[in-house]
């Protein structure tokens, strides 16, 4: 029998923003590959980190609609909204160095950008919003500290991590005033296929292919949680279909490596020495360590990483092997 708590979405009509970027498109892929009878409508404005050849393939696939939008644009939302059932909200500014040059592209997108969303969603309809956020909300711990939960106070600590909150609060408060059927999710630093080149992990792998040196933060003692994309994907998946309306539910890989201890392993997988490593100033307010429990989840909707970080960083790279037509353009384009 099935638990009444939970509303059970099965075939769907899915609104995805920002599907042409990194955990975006791996969730199309996802999607398509095993719910196939399911529709996805990927809107995407294209900026610089959306990049329509990371879901080139499903062009021409009956079940897959692109529509090449802004999330600030509130005709052009409403009308993508039209017979959605439900809307997965990855579109945003999200790295955290471009956030320190140029705040206010944040503040649009992420907080405004969202409540384009929910007024159109609400008016829509829609059966469930998901908003995918991000650990960085709650700031940082120190050695010791527990890791991050679904009950955790928001210290955000950079301005993307402050549009990131902000736009957690507007999804909560849609839900208090208007009932919207509603769900987030906080994950950890996501790694994998379609990885823009700016972050640590495709940078240190593009780099060291190149035969550049891999630059690295301060001593590289930054701690961070890893979750490889897929299982990422699997765990917003299971909230959609099962997880409780207006809940929040953390999702982390269960690891706390440090940079430095990251950029090592990517350095032996791809046969070269520590020489390559290149110590750079550090950026302003970076946070020291992040950990994310991911018991609720668990408990509640069965879900588990699959995925260890060896594994991952060894599909990561291989990926990243076989596919240099496709980010080589990408870092030629950002230099």
């Amino acid at each position: 029998m099935l638990n009444t708590q939970y509303v059970i979405l099965s075939l769907m009509k899915f609104l995805i923003t920002g599907g042409c970027g990194f955990i975006g498109s791996n969730f199309i892929h996802f999607l398509l590959e095993n719910s196939p009878e399911d529709e996805v409508v990927n809107f995407d404005a294209l900026t610089y980190a959306g990049n329509p050849a990371n879901v080139a393939m499903w062009e021409g696939d009956p079940h897959y609609t692109f529509i090449h939008g802004d999330i600030c644009d509130r005709e052009a939302v409403r009308k993508a909204m039209e017979d959605v059932d439900s809307v997965v909200h990855f579109a945003a500014e999200s790295h955290v160095d471009r956030s320190i040059e140029n705040a206010g592209v944040f503040v649009k997108t992420n907080v405004l950008g969202t409540h384009t969303l929910l007024e159109a969603a609400r008016e829509a309809g829609v059966k469930r919003f998901h908003h995918i956020s991000t650990d960085e909300v709650f700031g940082a711990l120190r050695p010791g500290d527990p890791a991050f939960d679904e009950t955790t106070p928001y210290v955000p600590r950079s301005p993307y991590a402050a549009s990131k909150a902000g736009a957690d609060h507007l999804v909560r408060a849609y839900r208090e005033t208007h009932g919207m059927p509603i769900t987030i999710s906080n994950c950890s630093n996501n790694y994998g296929p379609y990885h823009y080149p700016e972050k640590l992990i495709p940078l240190a792998i593009t780099n060291i292919l190149e035969g550049r040196n891999v630059p690295v933060y301060g001593e590289g003692k930054q701690i961070r949680d890893w979750l490889y994309v897929e299982d990422h994907c699997r765990a917003i998946d299971a909230i959609i279909r099962r997880g409780r309306e207006g809940e929040t539910y953390c999702i982390g890989g269960d690891n706390q490596p440090t940079n430095l201890e990251i950029v090592k392993m990517l350095l032996k997988l791809l046969g070269a020495d520590e020489s390559r490593i290149e110590f750079v100033a550090d950026r302003p307010g970076h946070d020291f360590r992040y950990d994310i429990d991911s018991s609720k989840i668990q408990n509640e909707l069965g879900w588990k990483q699959t995925v260890s970080l060896e594994e991952g960083l060894e599909k990561t790279v291989s990926w990243f092997r076989e596919n240099e037509v496709w980010w080589k353009p990408l870092k030629k384009k950002g230099e």
